[in-house]
């Protein structure tokens, strides 16, 4: 008992570093591919701890990325994370959306275990009322406009920067290969694929994630050791182009995108429901036309589809791609689909959930909830982590890392009690020594 109680106490005294570095990256809030400041800075810190790191294209394969942003967009961000204090050793491997970073601790031979910690922000305008938004009132709201760790990902950040902290010191107790993913890019689920496809989960047997999440103050339990239900999800830029004409004077010249994409999003629509699970459409964006009297030529769509399963998202995807490639068709237009991001289903391991429920309950003193698995609403990419692991007859788990929450994720008034900062850390290090403590 005596490394799980130096992992307690070492996590309790980190509560103010873990809050300031949780605050810092929250101010300086970079969405997905833009995180250059904080990358540079998280490899920094690994560096400084001791660790191999792994930066820039070693992260991330760069073919695998998905929804990149302009190239433009990139490299005005990378002059503001020069001036908004990045790590000027780092931040040049940043470069183009290079980024992400992985700490390596290697102790000999032994297990392998990953962990995974999202860094992203989101693109949402924060509250900057004081009196409805305490980072407003206590001066680390965002300074990014547009950009807004509106998720917790700030925090995933800082529990990562914590673990890696406590592991290096108990090193010694350890056997085995250590990866800290710092993964960019989840919102949309763009990121986690180009880490797989880069090689990172190869060989793994255990792969540790936690998402932050919302519980009734009054409830003592600080996590749900796994989650199960995630959907798989496909998300598509749709651009359609036709022919413009006078809609007047001669609207039989033209090639009406407008009608292709109202084609288009009807039939998206009356995709049929799957008896065999939940399945999932949406456009959430069309943008078309110049004016009244002009026949449109051009409309791009947004739309994303899932499925509870990987073969019920691929039904999904195909009626979709087959319904907008036949709604321009109908009217003499063309389509160009770009995948935007994409991710499986995920279904936690019993025996890694039931073992983080021991060492929370027995060894740290945590207090865990009644179930051993949640659902997990909507999508995550850590799927794509999850279930490499799983394919090579390894065991992982996505745990919720229960906390009271001020407003609903993704919402511009988001924020979270920061006392679940030391008790992750205290959960992943515990469990890390269970599997490869010696």
């Amino acid at each position: 008992m005596q490394v799980y109680e130096h992992i307690c106490k070492m996590a309790d005294g980190m509560q103010d570093e873990l809050t300031a570095i949780r605050r810092d990256f929250h101010k300086f809030a970079e969405a997905g591919w833009f995180e250059m400041r904080t990358s540079s800075l998280i490899a920094r810190r690994l560096t400084d701890l001791g660790y191999e790191v792994l930066t820039g294209d070693e992260v991330c394969r760069a073919d695998a990325r998905m929804g990149l942003p302009p190239q433009q967009a990139l490299d005005e961000h990378y002059e503001k994370a020069m001036q908004q204090g990045a790590d000027a050793q780092f931040l040049p491997r940043t470069r183009g959306g290079m980024t992400g970073v992985i700490g390596i601790l290697r102790c000999g031979e032994g297990p392998v275990i990953a962990m995974r910690f999202d860094i992203d922000a989101l693109g949402v305008i924060e509250e900057t009322d004081p009196g409805l938004h305490r980072p407003a009132r206590e001066g680390f709201g965002s300074v990014n406009p547009g950009f807004m760790h509106a998720c917790g990902h700030d925090g995933h950040a800082a529990i990562g920067l914590g673990v890696a902290r406590v592991l290096m010191d108990i090193r010694q107790q350890l056997h085995g290969t250590i990866k800290l993913i710092f993964q960019p890019a989840e919102e949309g689920v763009r990121g986690a694929r180009s880490i797989v496809e880069n090689g990172h989960l190869d060989g793994v047997q255990y792969l540790l994630g936690a998402h932050i999440s919302d519980k009734d103050p009054a409830d003592p339990a600080v996590v749900t050791p796994g989650s199960y239900g995630s959907l798989a999800t496909t998300k598509y830029d749709v651009i359609l182009r036709g022919k413009s004409a006078h809609a007047g004077g001669a609207p039989q010249l033209g090639k009406n995108v407008m009608l292709a994409a109202a084609t288009a999003v009807l039939n998206l629509y009356a995709i049929p429901r799957h008896g065999e699970g939940q399945t999932r459409v949406n456009v959430g964006t069309l943008r078309a036309g110049s004016g009244r009297n002009v026949i449109a030529d051009e409309a791009k769509l947004e739309m994303e589809v899932r499925g509870e399963t990987a073969e019920l998202n691929r039904f999904m995807e195909e009626y979709a791609v087959r319904i907008v490639e036949n709604a321009a068709a109908m009217h003499g237009c063309t389509s160009e689909l770009t995948l935007m991001g994409a991710a499986g289903s995920l279904v936690s391991d019993t025996a890694l959930c039931e073992r983080v429920a021991e060492v929370s309950r027995e060894k740290l003193g945590l207090a865990v909830s009644d179930a051993l698995c949640s659902e997990n609403g909507g999508s995550e990419d850590v799927s794509y982590m999850m279930n490499r692991v799983q394919e090579q007859g390894g065991q992982a788990t996505f745990m919720r890392a229960l906390t009271a929450e001020a407003a609903p994720a993704h919402s511009r008034c988001f924020d979270f009690d920061e006392k679940v900062l030391p008790d992750t850390v205290k959960i992943f290090c515990g469990v890390v020594y269970d599997i490869a403590g010696q």
